[in-house]
């Protein structure tokens, strides 16, 4: 058995007050109740998409964050776990943005007298 002289940071868990995760908890509760009140009260258009995606990139930051611990680890660990998927969702985004334009390259194109 270890002396409490011999105990390691490594061998010392961290703790965190149960507190903390009510809060998140409640948080998330706030913020799927906004999530649902977006279709509640018919939000139509860019602003629907927008404050949903908002509120599902908030829910899911908190969950990572907390409930996986993220808050307390490495700055390494965490852009080796998050970067790849935001720089996937930046390729999609600029391949969404080249779709579009050859689209609109082609109806141009197709409308031509001619073409």
């Amino acid at each position: 058995m270890m002396a409490n002289s011999e105990l390691t940071h490594d061998s010392v868990k961290q703790q965190h007050p149960i507190s903390l995760y009510l809060k998140v908890w409640g948080l998330l509760f706030v913020l799927s109740t906004l999530s649902y009140l977006v279709d509640y009260f018919h939000l139509q258009g860019m602003l629907r998409w927008s404050l949903i995606l908002l509120f599902m990139a908030l829910k899911a930051g908190l969950i990572a964050a907390v409930f996986m611990h993220m808050r307390w680890e490495r700055l390494a660990l965490v852009y080796t776990i998050f970067l790849p998927p935001l720089v996937l969702l930046v390729l999609v985004g600029l391949m969404a943005s080249e779709a579009s334009y050859i689209f609109a390259l082609r109806e141009w194109f197709f409308s031509l007298p001619g073409g």
